[in-house]
């Protein structure tokens, strides 16, 4: 029996098997490629497209929001960029500001090079202890 998409049950066994750490990082290079799409149709005129594309980076902004553990110090200065974040990408989605989604689109990408920056660092690490597990 073929598959019927054989490029969707690799994407769906590849976000199955993927640690928290990948996960996040999947989720920051999709917040980013929405931002992209956002750009290039607000270039092009295309509202809907514009639109779509911008309410998906902002539910990932908003999903990283919600699963910051307060208890880390150092998650309540995520929660005050993710907020900042998720207040640009409306005031892009309603302007329609190409800019806007620019600097969105800077800014995440940034934040899933450190991520990228921290998964390496701590694969060397784990690579001397025998090879732990990641935990995000």
């Amino acid at each position: 029996m073929q598959q019927a998409n054989p490029f969707a049950d690799y994407n769906r066994n590849k976000i199955l098997n993927a640690s928290p750490a990948e996960l996040t990082l999947m989720l920051y290079e999709g917040a980013v490629k929405f931002c992209n799409i956002a750009a290039i149709a607000i270039e092009h005129k295309d509202i809907p497209k514009a639109h779509e594309n911008l309410i998906r980076a902002q539910r990932i902004v908003d999903e990283f929001r919600a699963t910051l553990d307060m208890k880390y110090p150092v998650a309540k200065d995520f929660d005050r960029v993710y907020e900042y974040l998720q207040r640009r990408l409306l005031e892009a989605n309603i302007t329609k500001d190409k800019a806007i989604v620019e600097e969105c689109a800077t800014h995440l990408r940034s934040m899933r090079d450190t991520w990228k920056e921290v998964m390496r660092i701590n694969r060397m690490g784990q690579a001397g202890q025998g090879g732990a597990s990641f935990s995000a």
